[in-house]
C-alpha cells in the first residue's frame, strides 16, 4: 500500500520524505528504511533534532510543508493504514508480558482513514484545501514548548553525546532525566532503551522491557500515561 500511495501523491506534486530518529545513525536505520521505503528519500537524524525543532514525539508522525518551504501542519500522529495488532484477537497462551502488550496496542486510538482522505484533499487542493493551515493556525495548534520540554531536548542531547563517549553510566542519567521532564516524548524512552538492549547489526528490541539500566518499558510506561495519549490527534 505505501509505494501505491507514494506514487498517487507524486502524481499530485507531493514528495514524502521519511525521516529515521536513531542515534545509531545510518547502519542502525537502513534495515527499516529498506523495509519499508527503499526507494524515496529517506534521511537520518541521528540526534533527534526533530524532536526540538518540529515537535515530533514519537513515530509515525509528520509535518506537512508547501511548495514555498511554509509549514502548513504541525507535528500530528500520520498513520496511514490500520495496525495488523488492532483488529486481530490475541491467541491464547502468549506469555504474559506479549499479552498485556497487544492489549494496550489494542486501545491505541488511530483512524488511517480520516488521515488518508485528508493527505489526499491537500495533495489535490494545496492551499485550498481544508487541512491546509494558515501560519497563525498552525501556531495555535503546535504543541506547548514548556521550559521542561527544552531541558528534556537538552537532556536528551547531553546523554546522546556521554554514549556516545563510552561513558554509559552517565549518560543513563541524562537519558532518565529527559523522560522526566518530557514524559510523553516517547523517541527519547524508546531511543535509551533500544541503546540499552540492542546488540550492534540487529534490529530493535520491539518490546523494550525494563533492563538492568532502565527500570520500566514500554509497556510499563503506556499504562502509566494512558494508551490514549499516545499519539497527539490529527484534528
Amino acid at each position: 500500500m505505501w509505494q501505491e500511495l507514494r506514487s498517487e501523491l507524486i502524481d499530485k506534486g507531493v514528495e514524502v520524505v521519511t525521516v529515521a530518529l536513531d542515534t545509531g545513525g545510518a547502519a542502525a536505520a537502513r534495515p527499516f528504511v529498506d523495509m519499508a521505503a527503499p526507494e524515496h528519500p529517506s534521511l537520518v537524524d541521528e540526534a533527534h533534532v526533530c524532536d526540538e525543532a518540529l515537535g515530533i514525539v514519537n513515530v509515525p508522525m509528520a509535518v506537512w510543508v508547501d511548495e514555498t518551504g511554509t509549514l502548513v501542519r504541525p507535528a500530528h500522529s500520520a498513520q496511514v493504514q490500520v495496525s495488523p495488532f488492532r483488529d486481530a484477537e490475541i491467541p491464547e497462551g502468549l506469555p504474559d508480558r506479549l499479552h498485556q502488550t497487544l492489549v494496550e496496542v489494542k486501545k491505541i486510538p488511530g483512524d488511517a482513514e480520516a488521515y488518508l482522505t485528508a493527505l489526499r484533499d491537500w495533495a489535490e487542493h494545496g492551499a485550498d484545501s481544508r487541512f491546509a493551515l494558515t501560519p497563525d493556525e498552525v501556531v495555535a495548534r503546535s504543541q506547548p514548548r514548556p521550559r521542561s520540554h527544552a531541558e528534556a531536548a537538552a537532556a536528551f542531547e547531553l546523554a546522546q553525546h556521554l554514549w556516545r563517549a563510552g561513558r554509559r553510566d552517565a549518560a543513563v542519567r541524562w537519558f532518565r532525566r529527559a523522560h522526566d521532564l518530557h514524559p510523553h516524548n516517547w523517541t527519547y524512552k524508546r531511543q535509551a532503551w533500544t541503546l540499552a538492549t540492542t546488540k550492534e547489526g540487529e534490529l530493535s528490541d520491539l518490546l523494550q522491557a525494563p533492563n538492568e539500566l532502565y527500570d520500566t518499558g514500554w509497556l510499563e510506561e503506556i499504562q502509566r500515561l494512558g494508551a490514549e495519549n499516545y499519539y497527539p490527534a490529527f484534528e
